[in-house]
C-alpha cells in the first residue's frame, strides 16, 4: 500500500483497503473509514493518548470502565485529567476538584500515580520507535513523528503504519490514542485534536489556509491568552484576519511574534522533528530593554521565570536535581550559576528560591541585560501533585497547585506572589 492510490482509504478497524467515496468498510463494515485526497502523501504526525491518566486508571480497574473518573487531588485539590464520561459535565483539566464534583457528583476520584503513568508513556513511545527513530517526545504521552521515506520499509504508506501504531497502542498498553497527520508539526498538530477521542484527522496542502482561516487566532501554536487578549483589542480574532495582514505591517505591531503570525496563519511551520532524545534541562530568559540592577526588579523577572519552567516541567511530568541562574552583563559576558537540590522539583516557589540564593551573591553595582532561569539533571516525576510525604511540602504542593488552577482559567497574572507585585509596582 506504498504506493496506494488517493482515491484509496482504509478502514481504521480491520486496515482493508476502502475504495473512495465508501461510507463503510466492504470487508468488516465499520463505519470507521478513512479518505483524504493526501492521505497517503503525508509524513509528519502528532499522536496525543486521550485522557492519558485516567485511561490508564480505568485499564487498571475494570470497574471504573463506564463510570466518569477524575484524576486528580482531594477536596482541597485540583483535576488533573478528567475523562470523556466527566468531561461531558464540563469537568476539564486544572479545574478545582470542588468545581469538578459540583458538575459531576458521581466521580470517581482518583490519586494520581505518576509511576504507573511514565511506564505506560514509555510502552507507547517505545512503539513509536519501531516504526521510526524520528520520534520528538513532547510530554508523557504525546509526540510528534515523522514517517517520511519509510513505505519501503512498511511496505505501507505513513497513514496506514499510524493507524496500525494506534491498534497496536490499544491492545499492548490499554490505552487509546488520536493522530493528527499533516505536512508539518504546527498542522499535525492542530489536526491530531479536531476530532478527540480515537481520531485520526488530516490537513492536507491544498487545504490548509482555508482551513486555517476557520480557525480562531487562538489556535495558533503558541499563542497563549495574554497574546489573545492582545490581538483581540486590535480587533483581530480569526486566522483569516491574520492572513488577509501584510507580513511588515505585522512584525511592526508586534515584532517577533508579527514574523511567527504570519508564517504559521499560513500553515508555514519550517520545525523538524527533533532527535536528540529527552530534553536534557528545562529553561528559559528573558532580555531586558534597559539594563537593570535593582535586586527586588530582578527577583521579581525571576520569579515569572521560574512560573513558566515550573509550567513546563509539569506538563512533561519531569523534575529537576539542579536549579541554574543565568546572567548576562552589558558586555554580553555571560554568568551562569548552579545550585543542587536535596530532592528534584518542579514546583515554581522551590525553583524561585534556590535562584534568589544565587542571586543574590551576582548583584551589587553590576547591572545585567538578561536573566534566565533553569532545572536539569531531569528524571520523570514520580509521585503525582499529592505525592510529598513532608507535611510543609505539601501543603506549598497543594497551594502552587490551587494558584495553578486560578492562573489556568484567569490567566498568569490572575494570581502572583507579593515579591512578584512588589517588583511591577517598582518598575
Amino acid at each position: 500500500m506504498s504506493s496506494a492510490s488517493s482515491n484509496t482509504g482504509f478502514c481504521r478497524d480491520c486496515l482493508a483497503s476502502v475504495p473512495k467515496g465508501a461510507a463503510r468498510c466492504p470487508t468488516c463494515h465499520s463505519p470507521r473509514v478513512k479518505h483524504h485526497p493526501e492521505l497517503h502523501a503525508l509524513a509528519i504526525a502528532h499522536i496525543d493518548c486521550d485522557a492519558f491518566y485516567a485511561a490508564v486508571e480505568k485499564r487498571d480497574n475494570p470497574a471504573l470502565k463506564d463510570k466518569p473518573v477524575i484524576v486528580g487531588g482531594a477536596q482541597r485539590g485540583v483535576v488533573s485529567t478528567a475523562c470523556y464520561i466527566a468531561r461531558i459535565h464540563g469537568v476539564k483539566s486544572a479545574m478545582p476538584m470542588f468545581k469538578a464534583l459540583k458538575l459531576c457528583p458521581d466521580a470517581v476520584v482518583v490519586k494520581p500515580n505518576m509511576a504507573k503513568y511514565a511506564e505506560a508513556g514509555r510502552a507507547v513511545r517505545n512503539l513509536m520507535l519501531e516504526l521510526t527513530p524520528l520520534v520528538q517526545p513532547v510530554s508523557i504521552d504525546e509526540a510528534f513523528l515523522d514517517l517520511t521515506g519509510t513505505g519501503r520499509l512498511h511496505g505501507a504508506s505513513p497513514a496506514l503504519v499510524l493507524a496500525r501504531l494506534i491498534q497496536r497502542i490499544e491492545k499492548e498498553v490499554g490505552v487509546s490514542a488520536s493522530v493528527g497527520l499533516s505536512h508539518n508539526k504546527f498542522l499535525a498538530k492542530l489536526a491530531s485534536d479536531m476530532e478527540k477521542p480515537r481520531g485520526f484527522s488530516v490537513i492536507g496542502r491544498a487545504e490548509t489556509l482555508a482551513l486555517l482561516a476557520q480557525k480562531p487566532v487562538g489556535a495558533i501554536w503558541g499563542i497563549g491568552k495574554a497574546t489573545q487578549q492582545l490581538l483581540e483589542r486590535r480587533g483581530i480574532t480569526t486566522i483569516a484576519q491574520v492572513q488577509q495582514m501584510d507580513r511588515n505591517e505585522l512584525i511592526r505591531q508586534f515584532g517577533q511574534m508579527g514574523a511567527r503570525l504570519h508564517h504559521l496563519s499560513r500553515g508555514e511551520d519550517s520545525r523538524e522533528v527533533e532527535t536528540s532524545g529527552e530534553a536534557k534541562s528545562i529553561s528559559t530568559e528573558t532580555t531586558f530593554n534597559e539594563d537593570i540592577g535593582d535586586y527586588e526588579t530582578l527577583e521579581a523577572k525571576l520569579w515569572q521565570l521560574s512560573q513558566s519552567v515550573s509550567r513546563r516541567a509539569k506538563k512533561s511530568a519531569t523534575v529537576g536535581h539542579t536549579v541554574t541562574l543565568k546572567l548576562k552583563t552589558p558586555d554580553f559576558q555571560t554568568r551562569t550559576r548552579a545550585l543542587s537540590l536535596d530532592e528534584a522539583t518542579n514546583l515554581a516557589h522551590v525553583i524561585f528560591d534556590a535562584g534568589k540564593k544565587l542571586l543574590r551573591k551576582e548583584v551589587g553595582r553590576q547591572h545585567f541585560r538578561l536573566i534566565g532561569v533553569g532545572i536539569s539533571h531531569l528524571v520523570e516525576s514520580a509521585t503525582g501533585p499529592d505525592g510529598e510525604l513532608d507535611v510543609r511540602r505539601l501543603s506549598l504542593n497543594k497551594a502552587e497547585a490551587a494558584m495553578d488552577a486560578i492562573r489556568e482559567k484567569f490567566g498568569r497574572s490572575a494570581v502572583d506572589r507579593g515579591i512578584s507585585l512588589k517588583g511591577k509596582a517598582g518598575r
